[in-house]
């Protein structure tokens, strides 16, 4: 690949959520800007831009271990946002969502659906 690390992080995050790949920079430059160089190149340059899974793909597993978690609210709700700008269906997140209920319990999902209801009133299919 001829783009370096940053700059094909910099095309895989705005393909997952422009605004976050506008702003990223902005909101820690004050508190912390190696953070945002570090999601930029390592987590969307090296991983998320891998062959092997399509970006589609990724954010799909992105809901469901943040859904899994339970404990992230803002991250699952920029991935489920992330999964639509993609090409994810919503039909397809809301699966996501079941697979969720079955292995990481039924309160982690109905937390997930609550994002998902969020990013779905405000992104239209």
């Amino acid at each position: 690949m001829n783009e370096d690390r940053f700059e094909r992080g910099m095309n895989a995050l705005r393909e997952v959520d422009p605004y976050v790949a506008d702003n990223i920079q902005e909101t820690l430059k004050d508190l912390f800007p190696a953070m945002a160089k570090v999601t930029i190149e390592f987590v969307y340059g090296d991983v998320m831009s891998r062959d092997g899974l399509d970006l589609r793909t990724r954010e799909l597993l992105n809901v469901a271990m943040l859904g899994a978690m339970g404990t992230v609210p803002e991250q699952l709700e920029m991935h489920i946002k992330g999964a639509l700008n993609t090409g994810s269906t919503q039909a397809q997140i809301l699966e996501v969502i079941l697979q969720i209920a079955v292995y990481a319990g039924f309160p982690a999902a109905f937390n997930a659906l609550g994002s998902a209801r969020k990013v779905f009133e405000l992104h239209s299919e």
